[in-house]
């Protein structure tokens, strides 16, 4: 299987500090990588290196197979790989609809804005990421939405834009049980779709329960990839990162 995006032995230094030390990690068409570190383990480091905000100083960046030279963001989003932040960069004062087209809108040749098109467009784009509820739509105003809703309203932003890689950065951070589950409900449709997904998270049980595959990074270093289907519990996968920072 090709990889959608594969890093080598990236390295990417600031001044005296090496934030990313021969770093290699891959993502596959249809899975979601959920990836684990400590604070300052060089996980934004690695998510701006994906992204092409940062290029990296030494080490190779392959895209489905081929190596890519002066990596930047406009390489990056040509390439399908899109990224939702915490914040997920939304305003909630306008429609479903009004994020998902900020400033990529449909319109007619003299500049008109295509509303109807977007409208269902926009319908499609949450109801194939699973916004099942006769009470949202397009059109309702994203600040009436739930936390992870929200979120879905990011992906399937990210979805409009042709990712195929979607880095989800803490999506469940400070959400209830209810919300956490609509969100791994929203990334098990971008699966189902052959889509990928990086999933970044602090709480451990969050990432075993959605990830195929776990790659486990300490001081700007990959020290770990690990298959699910080999590890036992979300218990056994806090043991191995916490052995592995004791050790490493």
């Amino acid at each position: 299987m090709q990889p959608i995006i594969e890093l080598e032995k990236v390295t990417k230094r600031f001044g005296g500090i090496t934030a990313l030390n021969n770093a290699s990690l891959k993502v596959n068409k249809g899975e979601v990588v959920g990836l684990i570190g400590d604070n300052g383990a060089g996980k934004s480091t690695l998510i701006k290196t994906l992204v092409g905000v940062h290029n990296p100083d030494d080490g190779d960046i392959k895209i489905r197979g081929d190596k890519v030279n002066n990596w930047n963001a406009l390489k990056a989003r040509e390439a399908g790989i899109e990224t939702v932040f915490q914040d997920r960069a939304l305003c909630p004062q306008q429609s479903i609809v009004w994020n998902i087209f900020m400033g990529k809108e449909l319109k007619y040749p003299f500049g008109f804005i295509r509303d109807k098109e977007q409208i269902t467009e926009a319908n499609r784009l949450i109801r194939e990421i699973g916004f099942t509820s006769k009470l949202i739509n397009a059109e309702s105003p994203v600040g009436n939405l739930s936390g992870g809703e929200r979120q879905g309203v990011a992906i399937a932003r990210a979805i409009y834009n042709n990712a195929e890689l979607i880095i989800l950065d803490e999506p469940t951070n400070n959400l209830s049980l209810n919300e956490t589950q609509k969100v791994f409900d929203f990334v098990l449709n971008v699966k189902k779709s052959n889509r990928s997904v990086l999933f970044i998270g602090h709480n451990i049980y969050h990432v075993y329960d959605i990830s195929d595959r776990f790659v486990i990074l300490d001081r700007g270093e990959v020290v770990h990839h690990l298959d699910k289907e080999n590890i036992q519990s979300p218990e056994e996968l806090m043991k191995i990162m916490r052995d592995t920072i004791k050790s490493h």
